[in-house]
């Protein structure tokens, strides 16, 4: 019998599609909405014949309808990387602020608990470290990243007021870097990017000096991440992510081990209000949740290499 029926919002994209995958796991209907204009249909093509899932390509900007009860929404949809927000600013903005808008009246017509794929980003170029929640964060509103940073500061202050105007049960989930299986080759974040300059010879490039930092959190325990907060009771926003925090210029280095690639690391100038520290402090995750990450990065990153293997 099934434990409920759930809407993912832009849930053809990479973390997406993996909760796709896990609510059903765990005997959820699912219905997956997406415009594509980022997702991937290849990434939920498995899933066509699966009776409890349903994929429809909508715009979650407009008014969102489906007939039926539903127990919950994930709200995932966005432009994610540099790449994709800097090309669709616009649309950035419109999904983290009409998108928000239409999916948490959805949860109050429904009833059901809201979800908020929010972002490490709320904290912009940190002047703390690591970041614990209760940092209001260092954003620069009219700079290249701004689109996506203020989407997701507005997305929480919204939900936030639903949550205490309307009652909408809503759980905000700030997500930091996370990477696995079906990232996008060409998304332009620092993963995917490294890896396949590797695999196919080219010169690993590495943004100003290398010693900015970043910590990266495997797909796997970013899921069930998502998923223990989503089932939790927890309103206040949460951090998720791996506090192994490493240097860039350290992390290209593993990923030459790895790869066994005899290419080499060049450096080309820091993008603007690029963030030089990105590290979040997991102590409300760990306590509340009971939840931290398994993975390692050797071992998140052999198998994040063998997909990007295998669609050379």
């Amino acid at each position: 019998m099934s434990k409920g029926r759930v809407v993912i919002t832009g849930g053809a994209g990479f973390i997406g599609s993996h909760l796709c995958d896990k609510f059903l796991n765990e005997d959820y209907e699912v219905i997956c909405l997406d415009n594509l204009i980022t997702g991937d249909i290849s990434n939920i093509e498995h899933l066509s014949r699966n009776k409890n899932f349903t994929f429809i390509e909508y715009d979650v900007t407009n008014y969102i309808y489906i007939s039926g009860e539903v127990s919950g929404i994930l709200h995932l949809a966005s432009c994610a990387s540099p790449v994709d927000y800097q090309k669709y600013p616009i649309q950035t903005l419109k999904v983290g602020a009409l998108g928000t808008h239409k999916a948490l009246g959805f949860a109050k017509s429904k009833n059901a608990v809201f979800l908020l794929a929010s972002t490490s980003e709320v904290y912009g170029d940190p002047t703390v470290n690591p970041q614990p929640e209760d940092y209001w964060g260092n954003v620069n509103p009219v700079g290249p990243r701004g689109v996506y940073d203020e989407s997701k500061r507005f997305a929480e202050a919204l939900a936030t007021a639903y949550h205490r105007i309307h009652g909408v049960e809503v759980r905000i989930a700030r997500i930091f870097n996370t990477y696995g299986p079906r990232m996008r080759k060409n998304d332009g974040r620092v993963v995917p990017t490294l890896i396949n300059q590797a695999l196919q010879g080219q010169d690993l490039t590495v943004f100003g000096d290398g010693s900015q930092t970043r910590s990266f959190c495997y797909i796997d325990d970013m899921i069930e991440g998502i998923f223990l907060l989503y089932h939790s009771s927890v309103t206040e926003p949460i951090n998720l992510g791996n506090p192994d925090e490493k240097r860039i210029n350290e992390f290209a280095e593993i990923i030459l081990r790895l790869t066994g690639s005899k290419s080499k690391i060049v450096y080309q100038e820091l993008p603007v209000d690029d963030p030089k520290m990105r590290c979040p402090d997991i102590t409300k995750a760990k306590n509340l949740l009971k939840w931290e990450p398994e993975t390692s990065l050797e071992e998140g990153l052999k198998k994040t290499i063998d997909f990007f293997k295998r669609s050379l």
